[in-house]
């Protein structure tokens, strides 16, 4: 008979509740679901693990440091890292099942195997709503989109938080100026900026290859700010000759 004892604990990176804040945390997920729904968005779920040529096929290089991998037999499978890519396969395998514009709604877990730390873990939740078109959509949608999350977070009780807004193609060009192909490592990089710092950031797409030059380049890039007159002349001061670019 062993005599080891097994210390009860959770690994880095993971968080449970206890049942008092589990109960303010199910709140909340029923308020961002009754909003979602108000404006239309319907609910699905996609399985917590899905093949790895899936969730690979979007970022791949980098990205498959990042995901767990599930072991079994000769299947290759990994933990989903995020909610958007089980949407496009969730969209291409019941296309025609659809009516579109598609309004979708996805509340779940999502895993990333990075480095633990303060204000980054490995399992979290993600609150997402998008709508597909098949070949275009109104601008209305996007304009929809603040609506959303200011009727959400007012029935959470914040009274006072700033909506940003930004243009994917923006970023997009600027980051071809720059030679970047994976460009889904470095959003997912910026994207912590504010919560973790610009070291942290510069540490994080130093770990993924980046040179010293284009982290210097994204991280000036990403500290432009003013009004929307100061930023676009600032815009227009880097020079950048990118058809993408100028269009955002």
């Amino acid at each position: 008979m062993s005599n080891n004892i097994v210390k009860p604990s959770i690994l880095p990176g993971f968080m449970e509740l206890n049942p008092t804040d589990q109960i303010l945390f199910n709140k909340m997920m029923d308020i961002i679901r009754k909003n979602y729904e108000k404006f239309g968005f319907l609910p699905i779920d996609t399985p917590l693990i899905e093949k790895s040529e899936v969730l690979l096929a979007k970022g791949g290089g980098e990205t498959e440091k990042q995901i767990y991998k599930v072991v079994k037999g000769n299947q290759d499978m990994s933990l989903r890292f995020d909610l958007t890519v089980p949407l496009a396969r969730y969209v291409a395998q019941h296309y025609s099942e659809l009516t579109f514009p598609y309004r979708r709604y996805h509340i779940g877990k999502v895993y990333r195997g990075e480095r633990s730390q303060k204000g980054r873990f490995r399992e979290f939740y993600q609150a997402d709503i998008d709508v597909i078109g098949n070949n275009s959509l109104s601008i209305i949608n996007d304009a929809e989109i603040p609506s959303v999350i200011y009727s959400t977070f007012k029935d959470l009780g914040f009274d006072r938080f700033t909506i940003r807004i930004n243009n994917r193609k923006i970023l997009s060009g600027f980051f071809n100026s720059l030679g970047i192909k994976d460009v889904y490592i470095v959003l997912r990089a910026v994207d912590k900026l504010e919560k973790l710092g610009r070291d942290k950031v510069k540490e994080e797409l130093l770990e993924n290859g980046f040179s010293l030059s284009q982290i210097e380049s994204i991280l000036g890039f990403m500290s432009i700010e003013g009004s929307n007159k100061e930023i676009i002349e600032k815009l227009k001061a880097l020079n950048i000759e990118n058809e993408l670019f100028t269009e955002g």
